[in-house]
């Protein structure tokens, strides 16, 4: 016998009594996003590389730790390990630039980084997320969260909690990122090998560390005070104020966390994250925000930009277990060409019907439409030669013979009852 061959660490198969919450996830995606005017966009699973340094940043640990890079003809190709930098290639590929803003785009499928799998988290996981791009008015902003919050309530999550923060411009960033190494100076030797790399690097990531000997750090009273200064300019802090104002307007609870800064580089102005109570240490469910230079850096035109992913996996572990839908009808026959007949017919009307391909005995098979259809539809030889069939109600076990010309009507009716 061969060896049995395992699923790859880190992946895993979506049985059957699995696959219903994943349409349920999807179905309300089209449902919700559709109304707010957005269009789906599929892009390819792998890209160049370099798409992801240029636009996730050199000085994150997705690409310097997680990425899955391989080489094809001499050129280095990466399983996309988030979809932003994807959608923002086409966006400028496809001359989406040149239609009316703003332009609103959702995606939904696999990505890939190399990381610990943990409940919730696995190396192929599975983003549900949005971009919207040419308006940089603080509406946008607003509308991407909205869209968030209803969309997770549209799932049955409501013990919600909206974090948001501004990272200001370019700017009024630079000095900020200045004072945040003046202050953690003395503290260097005492900071994670990954802060150190940080410092120097992208000094903003020291405040997403999730070591708690470096959240001990930030605590201090002297380093906490500048970290919750407010750094940004004018301009950024009116247009901070104005998101907050719609999102009051808009009855969404939010707390301002100045430790916020998200784990990409490509954020600029307003980030947030969206939490659930329910899942305790690891309750982020949604994460995004705004990053108007990231078209510019890819090649196109100067266009601002504000987004969000969720991860279907964790969105999955919060929602309870769907009842598996049965079949309307199951046919109960020995002869399987008639009940091959009968239940082409039926599916053509818009029935989801199985029959018995092995052809058991009379019993099995009733056995077997008990458990996963609402009717058992009886061909005997008799309702054969008649052209009739004996409808049992599985629920009720009340059975009656009909013409079959007045089966569809009589499923139809009970369908919609």
């Amino acid at each position: 016998m061969s060896k049995f061959i395992h699923v790859v660490k880190g992946t895993k198969d979506i049985l059957p009594q699995e696959v219903e919450k994943w349409h349920n996830l999807e179905q309300k995606a089209l449902e919700i996003f559709t109304k707010y005017g957005y269009k789906e966009i599929r892009t390819p699973i792998f890209e160049v590389t370099e798409l992801f340094a240029r636009g996730v940043g050199d000085t994150t640990d997705i690409v310097n730790k997680e990425m899955y890079t391989f080489e094809k003809n001499d050129r280095s190709l990466t399983l996309r390990p988030e979809n932003t930098a994807g959608v923002v290639r086409s966006f400028i590929e496809n001359g989406m630039s040149r239609l009316s803003a703003p332009v609103k785009l959702w995606y939904k499928g696999p990505m890939f980084r190399y990381e610990r799998p943990q409940a919730g988290r696995q190396r192929q996981f599975h983003q549900v997320g949005v971009e919207l791009f040419g308006i940089k008015q603080p509406a946008a902003d607003a509308e991407v969260i909205l869209l968030a919050v209803n969309y997770l309530k549209s799932l049955g999550l409501n013990d919600l909690e909206v974090e948001i923060n501004s990272l200001g411009c370019p700017q009024c960033r630079e000095e900020y990122k200045k004072r945040i190494k003046e202050v953690l100076k003395p503290e260097f030797d005492n900071l994670c090998e990954d802060c150190q790399n940080r410092y120097e690097k992208n000094p903003l990531r020291l405040l997403d560390c999730k070591v708690e000997s470096c959240k001990a750090i930030f605590e201090k009273p002297e380093i906490k005070k500048v970290i919750q200064s407010d750094f940004i300019c004018d301009e950024c802090a009116q247009h901070f104020n104005d998101v907050k104002s719609y999102l009051d307007k808009m009855n969404i609870k939010y707390v301002v966390n100045k430790l916020l800064v998200r784990g990409l580089d490509y954020y600029n102005r307003t980030v947030f994250e969206i939490k659930s109570n329910n899942l305790g240490s690891q309750n982020a469910v949604c994460g995004g925000g705004r990053y108007d230079s990231l078209v510019r850096n890819l090649g196109g035109e100067d266009t601002p930009a504000v987004g969000w992913a969720m991860g279907m996996e964790r969105l999955n572990s919060l929602i309870p277990d769907i009842e598996e839908k049965r079949l309307d009808a199951y046919i109960v026959s020995n002869s399987s060409i008639d009940a091959f007949e009968l239940a082409e017919e039926l599916r053509a009307e818009g029935f989801n019907v199985e029959f018995d391909l092995s052809n058991k005995k009379f019993t099995k098979q009733l056995e077997k439409a008990s458990k996963v259809a609402k009717y058992a539809l009886i061909l005997g030889e008799e309702e054969i030669d008649k052209g009739q069939v004996s409808v049992k109600n599985l629920d009720t076990s009340v059975q009656e013979t009909i013409d079959r010309k007045n089966l569809r009507s009589k499923l139809q009716n009970d369908k919609n009852s």
